[in-house]
């Protein structure tokens, strides 16, 4: 697939947006089904993509790798949201939120569908296991630590190791493998298949209920900040380590490409949660979406060379 053909996906998802947008605004949902639309993404459609991709995917240990560069680009992203959150002078509930979007990008429920249509199925396991033992550990371990140090939530201690063990995306990884072996009868695949469908769109539609367009005017420059930083800055770090780590094939094409996704969606949901500034992450993850249609293409391009 033709990396500028990404562009009617990525418009398609924008498009999706504004449809929550405009329902939140003439009423039809509103903010609080937000949360409803993120379990039912949570805990029914992600685990089903993850285990109708991993459970018939060849495994490598090279995908070791993929981890550890997903890593060392979230440790990196993360001091450099954190510096830039200090020179942009933030107030508390922002700087946490702008720390959480620029390190984490959303490597799932858009990673997938895009690395699925520029490098094929065969590179979903690359880019399933960056996503769920890279960027969603990550969230959990480290992530949630910075939104409870910033947020204005009361909400007592979270504990990262349970928080991982309930996490429904990673037992999904977990059973996938530890199914290779046994024949998954069509009816219950066609309807994972269907489940699974439906991640992508929620998502959208989740984040245009979420977005307030006052933000974004009010947040400007630090939303033009995280842009830079998420959708060019992030993949530049993970071609570079890739390179050196991986070499030339579909690990580093697949590296590159999931760096440089807009903002995690997940963000939203751990904002809330702690307090931090949830209009502000719903800018975020609004613009880097509308501008990945312009930097992905150029990615891939750069991606598959």
């Amino acid at each position: 697939m033709s990396p500028t053909a990404l562009v009617p996906t990525i418009l398609t998802f924008i498009a999706i947006v504004c449809v929550g947008a405009v329902a939140r605004s003439f009423g039809v949902l509103r903010r609080e089904d937000a949360r409803g639309i993120n379990a039912v993404i949570i805990y029914v459609g992600l685990p089903a993509f993850i285990f109708r991709a991993v459970h018939a995917a060849a495994l490598r240990v090279d995908l070791i790798f993929v981890v550890l560069i997903a890593w060392a680009v979230f440790a990196v992203m993360a001091g450099l949201g954190f510096a830039a959150a200090r020179i942009l002078r933030l107030p508390r509930t922002i700087a946490g939120g702008f720390i959480l979007v620029v390190a984490l990008g959303n490597t799932g429920y858009i990673g997938y569908p895009i690395i699925q249509a520029v490098l094929g199925a065969n590179a979903l396991p690359e880019a399933i296991f960056y996503d769920v033992f890279g960027t969603v550990v990550a969230l959990v371990l480290v992530g949630m630590l910075i939104a409870q140090r910033f947020g204005d939530s009361a909400e007592a201690r979270v504990n990262p190791l349970r928080e991982l063990a309930l996490f429904p995306a990673l037992w999904a990884l977990l059973l996938a493998l530890a199914l290779r072996p046994v024949a998954i009868p069509n009816v219950v695949g066609n309807g994972l298949d269907l489940l699974a469908s439906m991640v992508a769109p929620l998502v959208m539609l989740s984040v245009g209920i979420s977005l307030r367009f006052s933000t974004m005017r009010r947040d400007a420059v630090a939303v033009s900040v995280v842009s830079v930083l998420r959708l060019v800055v992030a993949p530049a770090i993970a071609l570079a380590i890739g390179l050196v780590v991986l070499g030339r094939g579909v690990p580093l094409r697949v590296t590159t490409l999931e760096a440089g996704m807009p903002a995690m969606m997940l963000t939203l949901v751990i904002g809330d949660r702690f307090g931090l500034d949830s209009d502000f992450i719903a800018s975020s993850i609004f613009v880097t979406t509308a501008l990945c249609a312009v930097t992905l293409p150029l990615i891939a391009v750069l991606a598959l060379r």
